[in-house]
Order: structure tokens, then sequence, then C-alpha cells
């Protein structure tokens, strides 16, 4: 697959620089990519989402159908949107894809089968499984979704009522600053995809432009790798590209968390310590065992997490304002990074990006549900 955003020029003119980058324009991006990450690490305290909106309806069914329960992003989408169902009073149950095609077309068959009020995507790819979310929308489900399409908000040519998701531009051009920061502008960088996503295309496009606005950088390599496989392909694929690379090989950016959950196994076989190069940053999402391996400074530097249980909650609430015959609420979370030295604030001591800014006292406000 090609996922070359192409032109040089494109990636200077998308950050304000010159196209030959001499010395100093070089020292400025650095520095720009420096002042991005010093911004995008900072602690989240302030709810800036909704405030206004319609009130809770009651007795809700709805099915949350995950790509694949064993992704830790979509898994902590499901367990925020578990814990809004119980302060709203709804019943929601998960069906699990568990990572194929067939396996996501079936969960939601049996989903809609079951004449839930209302059905939620959990990285279901809306092309992918668009005759089956239309026959949903048929039968009057109402429908949201999670890293569904490229971007936040209204899928063209869906009936999805939204879609739930921090910009992956921002998310991949997060990644690719972190990288041009940390190396001060000399990260060599092999970018991990997984085409059959939308959204995972847009970051990697992201990630790529924003690489090539650095002069002393390079892409190596763009290596489309499904998520659902990566577990068997993870482990030669990188023993093959330390054979290719060696030590020019000092940065990896994935889309997703997952990749290095079986990458460490063939660094460590090759002699590379645990905080050595290549640095690994995941576009997304944040998961447990991310968290775990920033923290202890094992083969993963960084991931651009998203607020997994806040998002759950978001779910919950475009599809009550659905219920209500209400436009979506137009939120988009902001970027956030984690590094090793800010892995501990705004939740991740429990190992999931859970912002300290009061989201859920908002939401029960706006439903006039909770604590008065």
């Amino acid at each position: 697959m090609s996922i070359k955003s192409g032109l040089f020029y494109s990636a200077v003119l998308m950050f304000g620089l010159s196209a030959a980058l001499p010395a100093h324009a070089q020292n400025d991006y650095v520095s720009q990519a420096k002042a991005f990450v010093a911004k995008a690490t900072q602690p989240v305290t302030v709810w800036d989402g909704p405030t206004t909106g319609p009130k809770a309806v009651h007795d809700k069914l709805i099915i949350f159908v995950s790509a694949d329960q064993r992704n830790g992003g979509v898994l902590g989408v499901s367990e925020g949107a578990e814990q809004a169902a119980k302060v709203l009073g709804w019943k929601l149950r998960v069906f699990d894809g568990q990572g194929s095609v067939a396996g996501r077309a079936s969960a939601l068959t049996q989903a809609i089968a079951a004449k839930p009020d209302g059905i939620i995507l959990g990285s279901i790819d809306a092309k992918e499984q668009a005759p089956l979310i239309a026959q949903a929308a048929a039968a009057g489900i109402k429908i949201v979704s999670w890293h569904s399409g490229p971007n936040p908000g209204k899928i063209p040519g869906s009936p999805i009522f939204t879609n739930v998701t921090t910009d992956p531009t921002q998310i991949g051009k997060a990644a690719g600053l972190l990288a041009v920061a940390a190396s001060d502008g000399h990260a060599n960088v092999v970018l991990f995809t997984d085409s059959l996503y939308a959204i995972a295309t847009t970051k990697t496009d992201a990630e790529e432009k924003a690489i090539e606005g650095c002069s002393g950088c390079s892409v190596l390599a763009v290596e489309d790798t499904p998520l659902g496989s990566v577990s068997e392909r993870m482990p030669q694929l990188t023993t093959a590209l330390l054979e290719k690379y060696g030590k020019k090989w000092t940065y990896s950016i994935a889309i997703n968390d997952l990749y290095y959950d079986f990458m460490a196994p063939s660094l460590s076989v090759a002699g590379i310590a645990g905080t050595g190069a290549p640095h690994n940053i995941s576009a997304g999402d944040g998961s447990q065992a991310a968290f775990n391996r920033i923290r202890n400074g094992q083969y993963q530097m960084a991931t651009v997490a998203e607020p997994l249980y806040l998002d759950g909650w978001q779910l919950m609430d475009e599809l009550n304002r659905d219920f209500n015959g209400q436009p979506p609420s137009g939120y988009t979370t902001p970027v956030h990074i984690f590094v090793q030295s800010d892995v501990n604030s705004d939740g991740g001591r429990k190992n999931v990006y859970d912002p300290n800014n009061g989201y859920q006292a908002a939401y029960e406000k706006i439903w006039g549900v909770g604590t008065p």
C-alpha cells in the first residue's frame, strides 16, 4: 500500500516554513515541534465539552459492537459506555467482532437481530460494513460510532449520527512531531498502519507530513500490517526491519499501541534495551499495556492517547441527543501525549487516559441524573 502524502512542499506549507529549509528554518521547525509537544503533555483539568443538551430518555437497550475487544482502545471505550449506561439507567450489551471482517459482520448482524434502540460501532469501519449499517438504520436503530470514519462528526454517505474521535490528523501530527522533537530533528522512522481503516490512513498521512517537514528526518518505510494479525506478523516483521535498516532505524510510529504488544521479544533478542532505538511512539489509543511500557521504559516511549472512558460517555450522550431529535454535540477532544514524564498524570496511574476535568458531572447535569 502507498500512503505517501507525497509532496515535501505540502508538509512545508502545512507548518508554515520555507521549502528549502536552511539551517535556521530547520531549527525553527524543531523548536515548533518541541513547543507542540510541551503543550500536548500538559495536564487536562478544564472541561471544554458540551454543557447543554436534552434530558435523558428512559429504558433504552444499547448494543456496543466492537471490532476486537483485545484492542485496548475499543475495550476502554466500551467500558466508558458501560459506566454511562448505569448512570442513564440504560441496558448495554457488548458484541465482539474478534478482529476479522467476518467476525465484525457477524457481531453486527446479531446486534440488529436483537432489535436494540441504539448501536455503538466500536472501531467498525463505516465502508467495510456499509450494507449492514444501512440495514440497521432502515430498522429504525439509532447509530453512533467511534473510529468508524477518517474524521470526527458526520461520515459522508453514511446513516451514522456522528463519529466520535480525537481528530486523527492531529493525532498523527502529534506523533510525528514528537519524533522530530525527541530526536532534535534527526529521526529515521518506520510507520506501521492498517489500510483497512480510513482513520488509520488519515493518521499515517499526517505522521508522514510531520516527519517530511523536517529536513534532517526521513520515513524509512510504511508497513501496512492489519491489526487483526499483528500477533503473528510483528515478531518476524520487526526482525526483518532490523536486518534491513539496522541502527539507521531510530523511531517507529504505529497507528495503535497493539503493534508494540508483539515487538518487544524481537528487539530483546537483537540485544536492544527497552529504552534503546527504535523508540516506539503510538498514534493511539492509550492501552493499559502501553501505559505500563512507557512507565517502565520497556520498548515504548509514548502514546498519543484518547480519553477512552470520556469517549464512551460522549457516545451515550450523542445517542441521547439522537433519541431526542437534536443534532450532535460537535465535541472533539483535544490531542494529548503521554511520555514517561507525564505517564502518571490525567488518570495514567490507572493505565488509562481519564482526565480529571469533570466530564462525568458535566454529562450527568445535562442528562438530569446523578447527584444534584
